[in-house]
């Protein structure tokens, strides 16, 4: 038997009221696999990982999360379905009155039991896990923002996710913390088995990171592409496709 796709999309139309952004999105998203959503500016990348991470409701379609779909559920239950991801903004999304530990502290505090010893021990390890041991009582303002962004990627993997969201994590990046970053997206995938999704438009991090993939685009407002980016730029005879994939800036 086939293996229930992480994540299942079908027939999904995102709106705001009655402007349509995008729609007839059909795809899947395997368990395990960095799963790239491209396209131009405008076309709803960021609207689309809104419907995904469960903040959005469709207008059309559905969303399924192995195999349960997500607004046909009880709210108890699409709220644990919920829990499980982890969402890493663009700016990193770090409280700036609060130490690292402090941001990290947030979810656990929230949504578990744990006592203080074993909440700083989590922090610790999951600092560990983005380079950032030692790191705990510095306030955002005093890292770079490289280290900004990895500490909001442990913070997004307090409560142990298995979905991980990223907005655009490379933007405004220098290519070197840029390429960091998606060094260690990698190795969390590899070491934690978790799926990752990532909205990017920077060549790089797609082609580094990238398993899979869908291309929004803005003026048929629907998937015009879909498959590994490498692939697509070896195979695609869309010129839209390839004019995105060969730009030089």
């Amino acid at each position: 038997m086939a293996e229930i796709p992480h994540f299942d999309i079908r027939n999904l139309t995102i709106a705001y009221g009655d402007v349509i952004i995008q729609e007839k999105l059909d795809f899947t998203i395997n368990r395990g696999e960095v799963f790239v959503i491209m396209g131009g500016s405008g076309c709803g990348k960021s609207t689309l990982l809104r419907h995904l991470v469960g903040l959005m409701e469709p207008s059309i379609g559905d969303i399924f999360v192995d195999g349960v779909n997500l607004w046909q559920s009880s709210s108890e239950e699409r709220n644990q379905i919920i829990s499980r991801n982890g969402v890493l903004y663009q700016g990193g999304a770090l409280w700036s009155s609060m130490t690292l530990a402090e941001n990290i502290a947030l979810p656990l505090t929230e949504y578990t039991d744990l006592k203080q010893k074993q909440i700083a021990d989590v922090i610790a390890y999951k600092l560990s896990l983005v380079g950032l041991a030692g790191f705990e009582d510095y306030y955002p303002s005093e890292i770079s923002g490289g280290m900004r962004k990895r500490a909001g990627l442990a913070r997004a993997m307090a409560l142990d996710p298995d979905i991980l969201f990223f907005d655009e994590p490379s933007a405004g990046l220098d290519p070197v913390s840029s390429r960091l970053l998606d060094d260690l997206i990698l190795e969390l995938r590899d070491s934690l088995g978790a799926t990752v999704v990532v909205v990017s438009h920077e060549l790089a991090s797609i082609f580094t990171v990238g398993d899979n993939s869908i291309f929004l685009d803005p003026n048929e407002k629907t998937i015009i592409a879909t498959g590994s980016p490498k692939k697509l730029l070896e195979t695609s005879d869309d010129p839209r496709v390839i004019q995105f994939l060969t730009r030089t800036t």
